[in-house]
């Protein structure tokens, strides 16, 4: 069977193109952890390849006569937080994965059900333990983070208790915790609220390892094995982009190659940069389970604060600090570039502004106003303005309505012009904590526009122009130096929101470095 690709699920070298994944992780030592006897914790978001890993492992273990491993997917208990409940079903489920994936003569007997769900776990872990014996017995739990609540705490409890006595036939001796994150970030209290004491694992492992995403290397590695299994070429400009657009992230890398070998390119087609981009915007549109459960987090209070700073530009010193921060770091959703906080790749950026900009996108009437030039090219005069009169018209009473109100303008804008493009050109969109503006480049008819928008800050509107006309050609002389140049500013101040609206929506034409500027107030 030809390998393939792989987007769903655990990748198995015999099917896909897959790296060594245990080369991306970052703090771990594997062989010590068994040789040692040392409990530890694996985290990375979603679809970086951790089920990968510790099946690999696994496999690696068990073909050698070290140890005896065994993967466990926590899965099934999700939704569930009582422990009555939830401790006989991780007991299930070690069964269930040792008859999947060991000997008959491994798989530990089912807990007596008159043992209470309190000692259940110790139970079959310490069974267990003895039918591995002479070897060492090595569990790996993926998908800890399904756990909650009293559920949470029994789990880890049992498993601090078997920790003193683990050795072979005894216990197993080495256990990995595995999630998107580091269980003290997710055990905070008991469900009756009472804060849990230290009986947790949380001072009992060695490590807090994570896996690290694609590097540009890897991603070359990763289209070669294609190449040299079909003949089907990639240009160097096609594999840059890929990882522009994706930073590495692994799902994201996979689904563009597999867009360009399955859909857009015929069989030996060399894969070129355009296939690149019109992968992009498929894999957008498609909104595939990864980017959905992705879209969903914006909706929580603590990721719409962090998002919703990134994404007008703000400077905020308490940013970084606390657990909100770190929540949107281990969901991979942001990340740190150039010791600024930014969303983690282009693509979840796009995303991100597409799903927060998409009712209002909807809501706009299909535009009837006379938007491209007789040459077939973009008429950014003409649509600026008739977005300065639907601003007037509908600003005040769609922010009232939006949940993203500090980013509202910037949203609102966004989707206007995606309504006009959409089809016809892309937008490619950058913000960052920190930088007061949002760049918008909307390439149409083989033509760049660069539009800067900036919200006034306390300095005022004059000294807001000032900057954002330094910037707005300095990311213009980035994209494209014939490139048109706009700099619209909103005004959403008291004082700003007092203007009657024929103040407001100002249009002036600024000389900047030799370049004419076309500032749009709203």
């Amino acid at each position: 069977m030809a390998r393939y690709f792989n987007t769903t699920g655990p990748c198995d070298p015999e099917l896909h193109y897959m790296l060594p994944p245990e080369e991306r992780l970052v703090g771990a030592e594997l062989g010590r952890y068994i040789e040692s006897c040392l409990y530890w914790v694996l985290r990375a978001p979603r679809q970086t390849g951790k089920t990968t890993f510790l099946q690999s492992w696994m496999r690696t273990i068990n073909s050698g006569d070290e140890a005896i491993a065994c993967y466990v997917s926590l899965e099934a208990c999700q939704g569930v937080s009582e422990a009555e409940r939830a401790i006989p079903a991780i007991c299930d489920a070690i069964r269930s994965y040792a008859e999947a994936f060991l000997d008959a003569s491994l798989v530990p007997p089912a807990p007596d059900p008159a043992v209470v769900p309190l000692m259940m776990l110790d139970r079959i872990m310490k069974d267990w333990a003895k039918l591995a014996a002479p070897q060492p017995l090595v569990v790996l739990f993926d998908e800890v983070e399904i756990l909650q609540d009293q559920a949470l705490v029994s789990f880890l409890r049992q498993l601090r208790g078997g920790f003193a006595t683990r050795g072979i036939g005894k216990f197993p001796v080495s256990v990995a915790l595995v999630g998107m994150r580091d269980p003290r970030d997710y055990l905070v209290s008991s469900k009756d609220g009472v804060p849990v004491n230290p009986g947790s694992p949380f001072n009992i492992k060695e490590d807090s390892a994570s896996l690290s995403s694609f590097s540009k290397a890897d991603i070359a590695s990763l289209a070669s094995q294609h190449s040299t299994e079909t003949g089907q070429a990639f240009e160097d400009s096609a594999l840059d982009r890929i990882w522009e657009l994706t930073r590495g992230q692994p799902w994201l890398t996979n689904s563009l190659l597999q867009k360009c070998v399955w859909q857009l390119c015929s069989k030996g087609e060399t894969v070129t940069i355009a296939h690149i981009e019109e992968a992009k915007e498929l894999l957008i549109q498609a909104r595939a389970v990864h980017l959905d459960s992705l879209a969903e987090r914006l909706r929580d209070p603590r990721i719409k604060r962090i998002v919703e700073t990134i994404m007008v530009g703000e400077s905020d010193p308490t940013l970084t600090q606390g657990d909100d921060f770190v929540l949107a770091c281990d969901l991979g959703l942001v990340a740190k570039e150039g010791g600024s906080p930014v969303i983690s790749n282009p693509i979840y950026r796009e995303v991100i502004a597409r799903v927060l900009s998409q009712g209002m996108q909807d809501a706009i009437p299909a535009p009837e106003f006379r938007w491209q030039r007789p040459d077939g090219g973009l008429d950014m005069e003409a649509l600026l303005r008739e977005f300065q009169d639907f601003w007037a018209q509908h600003a005040d009473i769609w922010e009232e309505k939006s949940d993203y109100t500090e980013a509202f303008p910037h949203l609102l804008l966004m989707a206007f012009l995606q309504r006009v493009v959409n089809g016809g050109g892309r937008i490619d969109r950058e913000y960052a904590a920190g930088r007061g503006r949002v760049d918008l480049a909307v390439l149409f008819g083989g033509h760049w526009s660069i539009i800067e928008v900036k919200l006034v800050n306390r300095r005022g509107r004059s000294r807001t122009v000032e900057e954002g006309l330094k910037q707005v050609i300095r990311y213009r002389d980035s994209i494209d130096r014939t490139a048109d140049a706009w700099l619209v500013v909103f005004d959403r101040s008291p004082a700003g929101r007092a203007l009657p609206w024929a103040e407001r929506l100002s249009w002036d034409s600024v000389a900047c470095e030799g370049r004419t500027v076309t500032v749009v107030g709203g």
